[in-house]
């Protein structure tokens, strides 16, 4: 199963729980439990839950085991072999009571087993504590991936959103661009202001480079120390050019002072910028060595411009 959407954050939105059984009264029964609470979606086969995860990706998932053509449990085989449905928390609801059946869901990544039949107030309480376990888990994993400093994605969440968008991309046939944004000079900066003051630059930039993102797709990650990195989706090369020009206007704007050494009495960036199809015969790196190679390019051509696959361009022409 291939889904093609992305997850948003929901913050002020009930969580959405998928509900999957072929019996249209157990379907209702759960419905009508869970609707005052939460999102409900509901499919009565493994084919209609395939079509609303293409679109739509729940918060946890409610799954009969015993369904014509394609059963619970295989189910739950195919949706852990996905990358973006393999956290999905899945309960198993069902009829079956033996042992060796439960041993067989939690085997195959099930978080709970609920009997029929159906207890509101079990179904309810066991919802609620898998969906708190969920945001706590989320919220954890959410924080391991942000640069304490800047507080935008750190290399962690690079290496994670590209190798994503590589594989989703690559099944769409779209094309994947690729900033790198170096900071011009940052060892002159450092030692002439000192790292405190070093430290702001960075985090001034960062919120700088924030400002050209428009889209929930576009990603800004600080890739390690002065570098940064923009990861953009379904953005040809023109595009991704037309983004590297809009993030020198706002580094320009911030007009901060350089140290007396460098070559620019203000603090500038240069860039790189590289555009691919992702396909099976290149690893998702050699987009980023692609756009550092541009970047080593504008730096050699004299730094605070941008570079891509044709010629240098320097923001002041």
């Amino acid at each position: 199963m291939q889904t093609e959407h992305q997850q948003q954050s929901r913050p002020s939105s009930p969580a959405r729980v998928l509900v999957v059984d072929d019996e249209l009264t157990n379907l209702r029964l759960m419905g009508d439990l869970l609707n005052p609470h939460y999102e409900v979606l509901i499919a009565r086969s493994v084919a209609e839950a395939r079509e609303v995860l293409r679109t739509q990706l729940p918060d946890i998932l409610l799954l009969d085991v015993m369904m014509p053509e394609v059963d619970g449990f295989s189910f739950c085989h195919e949706l852990k072999g996905n990358d973006e449905t393999r956290d999905l928390p899945i309960i198993f609801v069902t009829a079956l009571h033996e042992e060796i059946d439960e041993l067989k869901g939690f085997r195959l990544g099930a978080v709970d087993f609920i009997h029929k039949p159906i207890s509101s107030p079990i179904l309810l309480a066991r919802v609620r504590t898998h969906l708190e376990l969920k945001r706590r888990t989320d919220m954890l994993e959410q924080r391991a991936l942000i640069d304490a400093l800047t507080g935008i994605g750190n290399r962690r969440a690079y290496d994670l959103s590209l190798a994503a968008e590589w594989g989703r991309l690559q099944r769409k046939g779209s094309c994947l661009s690729m900033l790198v944004v170096d900071i011009d000079q940052f060892k002159l900066y450092n030692d002439f202001f000192g790292h405190r003051q070093g430290d702001e630059c960075l985090q001034a930039l960062a919120a700088a480079l924030s400002k050209v993102i428009s889209r929930a797709s576009d990603q800004l990650m600080r890739y390690g120390g002065e570098e940064f990195v923009f990861v953009l989706p379904n953005t040809p090369l023109a595009g991704a050019v037309a983004v590297a020009e809009k993030l020198m206007v706002e580094v320009r704007a911030l007009n901060m002072p350089q140290s007396p050494d460098a070559d620019h009495d203000r603090v500038t960036v240069s860039v790189g910028v590289a555009c691919l199809e992702p396909n099976n015969d290149q690893p998702p790196e050699s987009l980023f060595l692609l756009a550092d190679k541009q970047l080593y390019e504008a730096k050699g051509s004299g730094r605070n411009r941008i570079c891509f696959s044709e010629e240098p361009r320097s923001p002041d022409e």
